[in-house]
């Protein structure tokens, strides 16, 4: 009876260590992903009302760094980094945080002049601050709602994650052509077709959210003890996460802002 009661102490005492071991990975996981948003931010206010440095990124060849650089890694991460290390990871991360920071600095600029914005597709845009802390609130409290219930639920989420992966390809292939052939006049851009494609982002990178969170859960168990596997998961998540975030936030603005 001693050793029976002996062994479910044990049983307890490796349980809650396992979670706290897992509620440490992910609150590093969550931790990496505030600073890199919060950077982000700082990036794109500076970029946006900052005259000189809006005038380099937006007024320059600098522009097409900030504007396809992000894609370029993504797509060089994918070819180069097949057993990446700690600290590629982390670079890669950061990379990314700045130049997607950068980037978005386009929301700033127009909500400081007052400009709005028209799409080759005839939706127009108009931004204020308010708009864009609105949008940024409705984000996160969606985002954080998301990952709870993919940290919390029984349900194996890995087939409709698939799923969703396939799909969010399927839609980079077609905004890459969508982005293409009305600019060699081959097909009309329109409203609708940019609506389908962001809003296509955005939901497919909320259902990422939660398979996400459930994978990182997963990857813990598996990866508990590897130090060098655990950073490098910790960077990819923060990756992971920080873009689904961004796709969602950039779908937000967007709908808020519209004036078509």
């Amino acid at each position: 009876m001693n050793d029976y009661n002996s062994s479910i102490a044990r049983g307890r005492t490796m349980d809650a260590s396992v979670d706290a071991g897992l509620r440490t990975f992910m609150l590093g996981v969550y931790t990496k992903l505030t600073i890199g948003i919060a950077i982000a931010g700082v990036l794109a206010f500076a970029a946006g009302t900052f005259e000189p440095l809006t005038a380099l990124i937006f007024g320059t060849p600098l522009y097409y760094v900030v504007a396809f650089g992000p894609i370029a890694i993504i797509f060089g991460s994918m070819f180069f980094m097949k057993n990446p290390s700690p600290v590629g990871s982390a670079i890669l991360y950061w990379a990314l945080v700045g130049l997607i920071g950068l980037g978005m600095g386009v929301y700033f600029m127009m909500a400081k002049t007052g400009m709005t914005t028209t799409t080759a597709g005839g939706i127009s845009q108009a931004l204020n601050y308010g708009t864009i802390a609105k949008a940024f609130f409705i984000t996160a409290s969606a985002f954080a709602a998301l990952s709870l219930w993919g940290y919390t639920t029984k349900k194996d989420l890995s087939a409709i994650g698939s799923f969703a992966i396939m799909a969010l390809w399927a839609l980079v292939a077609v905004s890459i052509v969508y982005m293409i052939l009305p600019a060699l006049n081959i097909l009309e851009a329109s409203s609708g077709m940019e609506w389908m494609i962001s809003g296509g982002f955005a939901l497919l990178s909320a259902v990422l959210v939660a398979w996400q969170t459930q994978e990182l859960k997963e990857g813990y168990y598996q990866f508990a003890g590897n130090e060098r596997g655990m950073a490098v998961m910790t960077n990819w998540g923060a990756l992971n996460f920080f873009i689904m975030f961004v796709n969602m936030f950039r779908f937000v603005l967007m709908l808020l802002a519209s004036r078509e």
